[in-house]
């Protein structure tokens, strides 16, 4: 009886605080239409710049920032637990925490993951790209199936059933290419050599993780990995990265200048988001990742003479749209029973990142890479797991082969590697320094 009050009370508080807020706004601006998805937003934004100032200020990464943000507007929050009435935070999709169309904070954040690896992009022209090409292939492959292979046996061992122990190794073996292309944008060190490298192997890994997606698809649906899918895969890969290389950086530049020479700014950043965004609705076509296509847009962007202007002008859009992704990976996560998944998260996230370190170490040493440029590169991509490990996940729940709590699970390490993730490169430097300083 005293449990069905509190729900009530709950329920009452919830519903309470929903129709203060909505009136606020409605009496502020009445002559505009509000939905849920403004609301929302106002908290979103509200919200991060509040926290986000705060970590600017303790000098710790924005990222970081981001998913503690967004932390704090899903049900992980202390401040939000009392208010959501039993069972709220649960469904997902509905609402969390104290949002409620999450379905449209995931178009923006995937909005976002775009224009990230598109503006990334306009930094690597083709002659970068072209000098890291087969190490970046061949470390990156590596790095991924040697993790895999060593993640799968410990969640096997650990009691983890089989089709969840494969994929949760799929999911741990790749790293996150917007969390660390934003941690070494964020660090100032987004044209150094070693970071060359990096975004060579994370491009490498997104084209492997869309072709694991597709076998481990096959293997729960009919219980065989499908060879022809994944021929099918690595051809259109192929086919599309090297027609970029070839006939696309000969048409799309010096079109991309034609529009320059408009001297319309707002013409130019239309063209240059068209392209963006049509390469990649291309590559989802094919069935790539999109985010490949906007990094190639990007590269196509970078061989033109306006590159510089064109980065300028997308940059502020992408950096909104970037803040709402990180943000609601950090509400979509439903971590109510965190508890529950601390001890196995932690014992996985130990062995992904010392497995992925190790892989790449290997890598780097079979493809002869210099001490200090190999270091960096593995403590680089040792830890961040996030937007394919999700997808990996995902997919798996959507069709039925894996258990429920491997969603909870894998977010609740994409946060902590998240987090850990700056101060493993810190700790990174500091190492290099010191046998730098033993050679002299």
């Amino acid at each position: 009886m005293e449990h069905v009050s509190l729900r009530l009370d709950s329920s009452g508080i919830h519903s309470s605080l929903n129709n203060t807020v909505h009136s606020l706004i409605e009496q502020i601006t009445p002559e505009l239409p509000h939905t849920s998805f403004v609301t929302d937003l106002a908290f979103i934004m509200i919200i991060g710049a509040v926290i986000t100032l705060a970590f600017f200020k303790i000098k710790q990464p924005l990222i970081i920032g981001y998913l503690f943000a967004g932390m704090l507007l899903g049900p992980l929050s202390p401040i939000w637990s009392w208010i959501l009435p039993d069972g709220g935070p649960s469904e997902i999709l509905e609402g969390v925490g104290i949002l409620s169309d999450i379905s449209a904070l995931n178009l923006f954040a995937e909005i976002g993951v775009i224009l990230l690896l598109f503006v990334i992009g306009i930094e690597f022209p083709y002659a970068k790209i072209k000098s890291i090409g087969r190490e970046a292939v061949g470390i990156g492959s590596v790095g991924l199936f040697s993790t895999m292979g060593v993640v799968y046996y410990a969640a096997s061992t650990i009691g983890l059933e089989f089709m969840d122990a494969l994929f949760i190794a799929a999911a741990l073996s790749v790293s996150s290419t917007a969390i660390i292309v934003k941690l070494l944008e964020e660090m100032g060190r987004i044209n150094k050599e070693s970071s060359i490298l990096v975004l060579g192997i994370l491009i490498v890994e997104d084209i492997i993780a869309v072709i694991l997606i597709s076998s481990l698809q096959s293997i729960a649906l009919v219980g065989t990995v499908s060879l022809e899918s994944v021929i099918v895969i690595v051809l259109v890969a192929t086919g599309l990265i090297v027609g970029t290389f070839t006939i696309g950086t000969r048409v799309i530049p010096p079109l991309i200048d034609r529009v320059a020479a408009a001297e319309h700014r707002e013409i130019l950043l239309l063209g240059v988001l068209g392209l963006c965004f049509g390469y990649a609705l291309f590559a989802n076509i094919v069935g790539l990742s999109v985010a490949i296509g906007a990094f190639l847009a990007g590269v196509l962007v970078a061989e033109s003479k306006s590159a510089e202007v064109a980065k300028l002008l997308s940059s502020p859009i992408k950096d909104m749209f970037v803040a709402i992704f990180f943000i609601s990976v950090g509400a979509l996560m439903d971590v109510s029973e965190l508890e529950n998944y601390i001890p196995l998260a932690i014992a996985l996230i130990a062995i992904s990142v010392g497995m992925k370190f190790g892989g790449n170490m290997l890598g780097n040493i079979i493809f002869r890479q210099r001490r200090g440029k190999a270091l960096r590169s593995g403590f680089t991509l040792a830890a961040p797991r996030g937007e394919f490990s999700i997808v990996i996940v995902k997919v798996g729940i959507d069709i039925g082969a894996v258990s429920a709590f491997l969603f909870p699970l894998i977010g609740i390490i994409s946060i902590i590697t998240a987090f850990i993730s700056p101060l493993l490169i810190k700790s990174g430097d500091k190492i290099i320094a010191k046998l730098e300083n033993e050679n002299v």
